[in-house]
Formats: C-alpha cells, sequence, structure tokens
C-alpha cells in the first residue's frame, strides 16, 4: 500500500492548480490521472477566454473569484511562462431583448467591482470592430478579458506541481474508494493507496468518485458543445472577443486565440444519456451548421473555406438529487454557483464549469488550504518555487536570437512542423517533459495545430519520439 498525506484525483486544471498550491506546504501529494496524460477530458475542450466577472451575479463565489483571477492572471501566466493576451471583449446585440441583457450584465459588472467596462452604442461598436455585421444596437465592452490555451496554462501547472513534489501516477483509474483507519483507501487496477485527505477533481467522474463513499448530493447531466477554428489568416478579422447575444437566445462566440486563429463556438445541445455516459465529444452536423449559419450572419466577412479542424466538448451540468424509494430523482434547477462538497476529509469539486478556467488557481489554492488543514500538514515548503521555464518557442524570436539559439542547440535549426515553425529541439524538450505521443507532443509544442493539422509532421514526430524511447 503507497500512502500520501493528499491523494488528488484527476489531472485537469483543477487537479493540477490544486497540486501546485498544495507544494506551498510540507506534505506528500499524489494525483493520480485514468487518462495518458494531463489535460485529456473537459479541461483541454473550451473557448479559452479569461472572463472578467460581469457575468456572474454580483455576491457570487464565481463573480467574486472570476474578478480575483481575472486581476492576477497576468502574474500567474509570468511564474508559468504561458502566452496570455488581453484582446478585451465586446457584448453585442441586435434588438431589444440583447439590450436588456447588456444593460443588467453592465449593471451586475459595476456593483460587483469589475474593471474596465463601458456601454457602447451601435455605431461605436462598429467603428471599433467594422467586420460586424451592421445594425448593432447596444454593446459591452471589457477591457480585462483575455485568452490562453487551456492546455498549455493545465501543462504548466502540471510541470510546475511536479518541480515541486507532487507525484502523478498516470493511465490510473480509481476503481474504489473507502474510509478506513481515520483516512481513505483508494483502489486501483494497480496499487492501492491510503491518505489522509482526498480531492476530487474528476471531471465528469466526480459525482461517481463522490458517491463511492457517500449519499448522492450532486449529479451531473452533461450537454454538449461544438467549435470550429479558422487559419490564422482570418485570426485578425476581430479584434476582441465578441459575444453575441442573440434575440433567439442563440448567441455566437468569436475568440482571436493567442496563436493567431479564430475559434467559433459554442453551441449548446443536450446529449443521450449514453453518449454522457461514453464521454462522447464528438461534433454534431447541425451544431457545426448552426454555427456558420451564425457566423453568416454576424462576421459575413469571415472565410468560413478556412476552416482547419472542428471540436467538441461535454459541459459538466451539475443539478442537486434527492434519494426517493431507492431513486435518484433531480431536481429542477440546476447549480449556478460554485459548490465545494466537503466531507469529512473528502473535498468535491463537481460540475465546475464556465469560467472554471479562469479562476482554476484561485479555486485550487481554495482546495489545497482545505485539504492540508484536514491532513494537519500545514508548515510550509521553503523550497516552494512558483516559476516555470517553458519550452522556448522559435517562432516567437527574432531572427537574430534564432540565430544564436541555433548556434548552441543545433537542433532549433531543424523544422519540424512548417505550419507551426516547431523545431527538432522543442519536440526533444517535449519528450523530455513528458510527451509520448503525437497528441501529447502537439500540446506542447504546438506541432500539428497548423493549417495541414500534422499530416505532414505527423510521422516525423513519431519517429523522434519512438529514437527516443
Amino acid at each position: 500500500m503507497i500512502r500520501t498525506d493528499v491523494l488528488i484525483i484527476g489531472a485537469g486544471l483543477l487537479g493540477c492548480f490544486t497540486a501546485r498550491n498544495l507544494t506551498r506546504y510540507d506534505i506528500d501529494i499524489t494525483v493520480l490521472e485514468k487518462e495518458d496524460d494531463v489535460c485529456r477530458g473537459i479541461s483541454k475542450a473550451n473557448t479559452g477566454i479569461i472572463y472578467s466577472g460581469y457575468d456572474h451575479k454580483p455576491g457570487s463565489e464565481k463573480h467574486k473569484l472570476c474578478v480575483q483571477a481575472n486581476e492576477a492572471f497576468d502574474r500567474l501566466c509570468n511564474e508559468l511562462e504561458v502566452p496570455f493576451r488581453r484582446p478585451g471583449s465586446l457584448m453585442i446585440s441586435y434588438g431589444p431583448k440583447g439590450d436588456a441583457v447588456i444593460a443588467r450584465k453592465y449593471r451586475d459588472g459595476i456593483e460587483g467591482g469589475t474593471q474596465g467596462l463601458k456601454l457602447l452604442s451601435g455605431n461605436e461598436a462598429e467603428e471599433m470592430e467594422p467586420a460586424l455585421a451592421k445594425g448593432i444596437t447596444s454593446a459591452l465592452y471589457s477591457a480585462g478579458t483575455g485568452t490562453v490555451d487551456p492546455w498549455e496554462l493545465c501543462i504548466a501547472a502540471y510541470e510546475n506541481a511536479r518541480d515541486n513534489g507532487a507525484k502523478f501516477v498516470f493511465g490510473c483509474r480509481v476503481t474504489g474508494l473507502r474510509r478506513e483507519n481515520g483516512g481513505f483507501i483508494a483502489e486501483t487496477q494497480g496499487e492501492t493507496y491510503f491518505a489522509r485527505a482526498v480531492v476530487n477533481a474528476a471531471g465528469l467522474s466526480s459525482d461517481a468518485v463522490r458517491e463511492m463513499t457517500e449519499k448522492p448530493l450532486i449529479r451531473l447531466f452533461p450537454t454538449a458543445a461544438d467549435y470550429m477554428v479558422l487559419d490564422r489568416p482570418e485570426g485578425s478579422i476581430v479584434d476582441h472577443v465578441i459575444f453575441h447575444e442573440g434575440e433567439d437566445g442563440k448567441g455566437l462566440t468569436l475568440v482571436p486565440t493567442v496563436d493567431g486563429n479564430l475559434l467559433i463556438g459554442p453551441t449548446n445541445r443536450d446529449v443521450s444519456e449514453d453518449e454522457a455516459e461514453e464521454r462522447d465529444m464528438r461534433t454534431d452536423r447541425a451544431g457545426l451548421d448552426l454555427l456558420k449559419e451564425l457566423c453568416g450572419e454576424i462576421v459575413p466577412e469571415a472565410d468560413l473555406s478556412r476552416q482547419i479542424r472542428t471540436f467538441g466538448s461535454l459541459r459538466p451540468n451539475p443539478y442537486y438529487v434527492t434519494l426517493c424509494a431507492g431513486d435518484v430523482i433531480k431536481r429542477d434547477k440546476n447549480i449556478k454557483d460554485i459548490r465545494i462538497t466537503e466531507d469529512d476529509g473528502l473535498f468535491s469539486l463537481i460540475g465546475v464549469k464556465t469560467p472554471g478556467l479562469t479562476f482554476s488557481n484561485e479555486l485550487g489554492n481554495i482546495v489545497a488550504d482545505k485539504a492540508a488543514s484536514y491532513a494537519g500538514r500545514t508548515e510550509l515548503n521553503p523550497d516552494f518555487d512558483p516559476h516555470r521555464k517553458a519550452i522556448v518557442r522559435a517562432r516567437d524570436l527574432s531572427e537574430e536570437e534564432r540565430a544564436g539559439l541555433i548556434c548552441r542547440d543545433p537542433a532549433y535549426g531543424e523544422v519540424i512542423c512548417s505550419c507551426m515553425d516547431v523545431t527538432r529541439s522543442e519536440v526533444l524538450q517535449a519528450i523530455e517533459r513528458g510527451a509520448h505521443d503525437f497528441e501529447s507532443a502537439k500540446r506542447r509544442t504546438g506541432a500539428g495545430f497548423g493549417r495541414c493539422q500534422g499530416s505532414r509532421c505527423h510521422r516525423r514526430i513519431m519517429d523522434i519520439i519512438a529514437k527516443e524511447e
């Protein structure tokens, strides 16, 4: 049996940031992840928007954490060397229903202390974003809205947590959890673990993990979303993140990403019980058609023939449930705010969705403090280092800087992925940090995210991985 102070189940954004914040203490931490790498679940598939907070009810935990996290995001990304942009955002409407929503969100934002908000007329919004369809009736500008790649942020948190002493075990599914000897016994396919405290950050399985030891309280009823990504020439068609508040409830989001692409989405659609159970993240043709239709209406100049990929995701919508004659009954309204269930040493994060990416570090910090306190390990780690060195990306360098780098490391002179200008050295460094297949190398370097979507670099990267193993 392997003993640890705190066991974290799940290595998505919340699991990795909880681990990172726990390493501030002198404490033994083990993270179990059923997939073969970090950020392979719901954390990887979203818009990558860092929200400013006006979207949520003033006084709610979501609102408070969002405002706090947004203000600190530059510092966080500097510590972890993760690319981050603040293009700001425009929420636009084309009619009275949308105008009313925008006015309410402005009032909520001001009441809650969100900085950098401004109500605009339609003409002012059209001047700021000339590619948008004419006829905008009102808009809300938020200066603080940002964009980040969720997987880069998650990988950075993982590497920093690992470097500070947290242990990660991949391909390790928790099959059972029970209370014993003042702590928890976690059964997996291979090993058995004992922990004083457990953090349940298992994403779409977090409700099931909690119910291994507790009565049902919250269940997830996932919905699905579809996204499209346009090639980099379309990334500059808008300067800001665009939120379209549709009169019929169907809106569109446009995100100029940190890599220069244009991300379009998401849709919101129901899924069958089988799809939810199978964690089916496929796209839906009707959903993609809807995105194209809305895009044609809202930003008609966008060239949809430049689409380079699509992807789907599942959203973990949480509902309170009750037990009635042995059956689990779903209550009428879903849970809008953050809910951390604390069950005598078991801390569960069930159904954290938008804007969970924004405040993943802050929420991880809260849970880390609770778990460390419960485990009785609150002495600080004197060797904790919040900084993580990223792989130097050749495409970000000037010609002079690149030439100097090649002199020091000739592998930077061989381009492996021409679409994203990724070199052999970057791939080798990714392998050293844990990349073991094309997908994990892709997430760490950007190779395969360009126009050809890996058709030209896939084999070369796999050959490098095979040679290094």
